[in-house]
C-alpha cells in the first residue's frame, strides 16, 4: 500500500474527504517524527511501540572484494508489535 491507497482508504473508512485525511496523515507523520526525534517512545494501543535505538558502528566486509568498511553508528527506528496485533496477524490466511 502506498500513500494515495492509504489516504483512500482512510477517507473511505472515515467519511472525510481525502484532502482532510492527507492534512491528518500529514500531521500524525510530523509529530511520530519530532516525538521520535527527542528520543521518545510512541505506544499505540493495540498495534505496538515505536522507539529509536541506536546502532553501533561496526565492521563490513564486501564479499567479492575482500574490502573492509567501517559503518559509523546510526539512530534507527524499532517497532516492536502488540499481542493484540500478534494474535491478529495468526488468524490472518497464509498466502
Amino acid at each position: 500500500m502506498n500513500h494515495k491507497e492509504l489516504i483512500a482508504k482512510m477517507a473511505a473508512k472515515t467519511k472525510l474527504s481525502r484532502q482532510e485525511v492527507e492534512g491528518l496523515l500529514d500531521a500524525t507523520v510530523s509529530a511520530f517524527t519530532q516525538e521520535l526525534g527527542e528520543g521518545n517512545t510512541i505506544g499505540i494501543q493495540s498495534f505496538g511501540n515505536f522507539e529509536v535505538r541506536k546502532k553501533e558502528e561496526r565492521l563490513s566486509v564486501h564479499p567479492a572484494t575482500q574490502i573492509r568498511t567501517l559503518i559509523p553508528p546510526k539512530l534507527v527506528v524499532n517497532f516492536k508489535q502488540s499481542n493484540i496485533l500478534k494474535d491478529k496477524l495468526k488468524d490472518l490466511p497464509k498466502s
